[in-house]
Order: structure tokens, then C-alpha cells, then sequence
């Protein structure tokens, strides 16, 4: 290459280049200022939160020189001095008791966007949502609902899978962005719930207790005290009335250790049964694009929730049948049966039948549990969202028909022979495990004739779209042809 050519690429080089110096404090960019309205736990815990995601941050707050330690950076003045200041959105972080003042601020607040966190210890405590009293307090600022839903411990640790969403709701599109792209800067995800109409039922959330949980818990609270007293007088009543023995001393672990196990296989089953039902409904209407009933739809929304309580009943059956050697009341009849046959000089005969439906059981037993557990691991979002949804539906629907199968073929070994014994029917009614066994074998059944080659590949054709043609209407087209 010629000295010529290397000195023109040179220059091409230098002409191009940028100069990689340190940027002076004068041109680093502003930071953006934010006003926080009150300087209780959740508007402490918001500014902390807002400085360490590169804001600045002002308070407003009825007593500036007595208002308690605040993060370190931050500024506080009155309310009125913290309104005239330059920042374009304030947090409202006080109780809606305490409004009034604000009216006092409408020309400050003028054309600023006002995020209303506030919420009510009950529903319809007022006759309109706190941030639609507050839009009527000062209507030249946009009000928009959000981080209601938030607690000041979340802020304060870095929100969680469960704590990361924030619903917001207003009426003017550029306030609600502007509150978007702080909540998404602080690592949030926002969604939008519409006008500010939405205000009151935001305001509603965080007063939910439990509302994905209410029917499932009836369920099961229902199932356990049903079962609970149906053996109490099956065991306990039979045994005092006819026999005249008071066992009573066996309802804490022994018929507890009953209760558990039956009311977990049945809500195991309900966590299927619903599928089943609705594969039914599907080959019985011949398409997938008609709605299932409202009950249908409420039950398979709680599946999760029906088999995590399986689960923990699951879990009580184990502790307590793990502390059966050591009760009082099984060392003292394993004592009393050895000195017997001591006394009388007899040995057991080895029964291997016995051998191997008492190992069977036992085998089916754990490897049920085993499975119960992979299931719980699965539903948990942590673990959930590391699986595709094919690794996942396998793991929900295939392996949890086989631990379907293992606890129910478990009641089943633990019966044996004493399904056709007169003795086991005490006042004519059967025992709790012959009952819990309904449910999970009609599952099966039902299960077993989906997966049939003829029907599963129907049901699979339905699912991918296709629809079975209705009769009458082949007729009217043809009329109408």
C-alpha cells in the first residue's frame, strides 16, 4: 500500500473519531422533580424508591419541621410552597379525610397530574371513589388512580412477582403515561384499567380477602367437617353405644388422620373433573367456540387453588401417620400383643399376601405423595414461568392424572377385602374411604373414555377449530340454495 493511500485513510480515521471526555456537572441531564404530598410510612417508602431510580423529590406536609426522618436527598416544605414548585406530577399519599385543604391548592395545582393512592378501610364507605372526589376538588388537575394496590413494605424491599403490577386509571391519556413511565422506571408493570370511572373498583382491591381463595376454602372447611363428624359417630358413637368403650381419646390424631386423606383425594379429583366435564361439553356441541356455564368457568379458574389445598391435607396425612409409633395408645396394644402371645407361646404365621398389600399400599402412597409435590413445585410462578407451556401441561394434566391414579389405587389397597365385609358398615353406612373414592373413580372412568383413540381424535379436531356441521342448518342452506 503506497504512503499516499495510508496517510488519506488516516485522515478518514481522524475526521471520524469522537473525543471520549469526562462530561462536566453543567452538562449532565436534570433530574426530573416529583412532589410527595404527606410523609407517612408509604410516602416515605415512594420517595426512597423515586430518589434511588434517579428522581429528585420534594415533600409537601402540614408540619415541614416536625414531620419525621425522611431519605436522605429529598426536601420538604409546606404544602402550598411544595405545590408552587416546578414538578409536573404529585403523589397524593394522605387519607381522603384530609382533602380538604387541597382545594385551598387548586391554582397551584392547575394542569398538574395528581396520582391518588389513597384507600378506605371498607367498601361504599363514601358515596364516590376518593379519586373522583378529588377530580371534583380541583378539576383543572388530572387526577389518575395508581399504587393503591402497593404497600409501603413492598417499596421499602424491591416489589416481588406478587406486588409488581400497578393499575392505574384517568381520564386524560397524557397524565396517565407520564404516571406510566415513573412505575415502569421504578420496575413496576402498569395496567391500564380505563377512565376514572374504574376508581372505585381499584379502590376495592386491596380491601380482597383471599378472592381467588373463598370457594375452595368453603369447599374444603365444608368436605372436612362433613367427614369429621360422619366418622365421629360411625367410630367413636358406634363404638360407645354398642360396645360400651369410650375411644374418644382417638379423635386427635386418629380420626383427624382419617379426615385428611379423604378430603384431599376428593379436592384432587375436583381439580380434574372440571376438564373432564368440559372435553364433554365439547364433543357434545361439536365446537370450542361456545361458552362454558358461569359455574364451569368459576371452578376451573380455581383449579390452582383446589389442588394446593390438596396438597396441604396431603401433607397432614403424612405428619400424622409419621408419628403413629410413638402414641401411647399403639405401644401399648404392640405391648400388650407381645406379652400375649408370650403367655400363650404363639408365633405369627408370615402372611405374604398380607406382605404385599401392605407394601403395595405403602409404595402407592409415597410415590402419590412424590407426584402431589412435583405438582405443587410446578404451580408456583417462580417455577412456572422457567417451563414452556407444553413442559408445563404435561407436568399439570398428564403427571397429575397418574398421581390421580397412585391415591386413589392407595384407598383402594387400604380397603382390600373389607369392601365385602358386613362388619365394616356400621349402622348401614359405608366408611369415609368408600365415600372419598366416588369422585376420583368417576374422574378416571370419565378420563379413560376421553383419551379412547376415537374420541381423543375428535376432541383434538374440535380443539384445533373444527366444527360439526348441525343438520337443520344443512337443511335451511339447502332450501335456501
Amino acid at each position: 500500500m503506497s504512503a499516499d493511500r495510508l496517510s488519506s485513510v488516516s485522515k478518514e480515521v481522524k475526521s471520524e473519531s469522537v473525543s471520549l471526555c469526562p462530561l462536566g456537572a453543567a452538562d449532565a441531564p436534570e433530574q426530573e422533580l416529583l412532589c410527595i404530598f404527606g410523609t407517612g410510612d408509604f410516602g416515605r417508602s415512594l420517595g426512597q424508591r423515586l430518589l434511588q431510580s434517579g428522581y429528585r423529590v420534594v415533600y409537601g406536609s402540614r408540619r415541614p419541621h416536625s414531620c419525621g426522618p425522611l431519605p436522605q436527598g429529598a426536601q420538604v416544605m409546606s404544602h402550598a410552597a411544595a405545590a408552587a414548585q416546578s414538578a409536573s406530577l404529585v403523589f397524593v399519599c394522605i387519607h381522603r379525610e384530609h382533602y380538604d385543604f387541597l382545594e385551598t391548592l387548586a391554582p397551584q395545582l392547575k394542569g398538574k397530574v395528581l396520582v391518588d393512592v389513597s384507600n378506605n378501610l371498607k367498601k361504599n364507605l363514601y358515596p364516590e371513589a376518593n379519586a373522583e372526589y378529588l377530580q371534583r376538588l380541583i378539576p383543572g388537575a388530572h387526577v389518575v388512580k395508581a399504587f393503591n394496590t402497593l404497600s409501603a413494605w413492598a417499596l421499602q424491599n424491591g416489589p416481588s412477582d406478587a406486588s409488581r403490577q400497578v393499575y392505574l386509571c384517568g381520564n386524560g391519556a397524557e397524565a396517565k403515561e407520564a404516571v406510566s413511565e415513573v412505575a415502569i422506571k421504578l420496575g413496576l408493570t402498569v395496567l391500564d384499567r380505563g377512565s376514572l370511572t374504574a376508581a372505585r373498583e381499584l379502590e376495592d382491591f386491596p380491601l380482597q380477602l383471599f378472592p381467588e381463595w373463598r370457594l375452595p376454602l368453603r369447599l374444603a372447611a365444608s368436605l372436612a367437617a362433613f367427614f369429621f363428624f360422619y366418622l365421629l359417630i360411625r367410630d367413636v358413637v358406634y363404638t360407645y353405644a354398642g360396645e360400651g368403650r369410650d375411644i374418644s381419646f382417638r379423635i386427635m390424631v386418629s380420626l383427624a388422620n382419617k379426615v385428611f386423606p379423604i378430603v384431599s383425594l376428593i379436592m384432587l379429583a375436583l381439580c380434574y373433573l372440571p376438564g373432564v366435564i368440559a372435553a364433554f361439553l365439547q364433543l357434545y356441541r361439536g365446537t370450542k367456540y361456545k361458552r362454558f356455564p358461569n359455574w364451569l368457568d368459576r371452578w376451573m379458574l380455581c383449579r390452582k387453588q383446589l389442588g394446593l389445598l390438596a396438597l396441604g391435607f396431603a401433607s397432614l396425612h403424612v405428619l400424622y401417620t409419621l408419628i403413629i409409633p410413638i402414641r401411647y395408645y399403639v405401644r401399648f396394644r404392640l405391648a400388650g400383643s407381645t406379652i400375649s402371645n408370650i403367655k400363650e407361646n404363639k408365633t405369627p404365621v408370615f402372611d405374604t399376601t398380607l406382605a404385599w398389600r401392605s407394601d403395595s399400599y405403602y409404595s402407592m402412597g409415597i410415590l402419590g405423595y412424590a407426584l402431589y409435590v412435583l405438582l405443587g413445585i410446578t404451580s408456583l410462578p417462580s417455577v412456572s414461568n422457567a417451563l414452556s407451556w407444553r413442559e408445563f401441561s404435561f407436568i399439570q394434566s398428564k403427571m397429575g392424572y397418574l398421581t390421580l391414579f397412585f391415591c386413589t389405587f392407595h384407598t383402594y389397597l387400604y380397603g382390600w377385602s373389607r369392601f365385602l365385609s358386613p362388619s365394616t358398615y356400621k349402622w348401614y353406612t359405608p366408611p369415609g374411604y368408600m365415600l372419598s373414592l366416588v369422585v376420583p373413580s368417576v374422574v378416571l372412568v370419565l378420563k379413560l373414555l376421553i383419551v379412547l383413540p376415537c374420541v381423543d381424535r375428535t376432541l383434538t379436531r374440535i380443539r384445533r377449530g373444527w366444527e360439526r356441521t348441525d343438520p337443520k342448518d344443512d337443511t335451511k342452506k339447502s332450501l335456501l340454495t
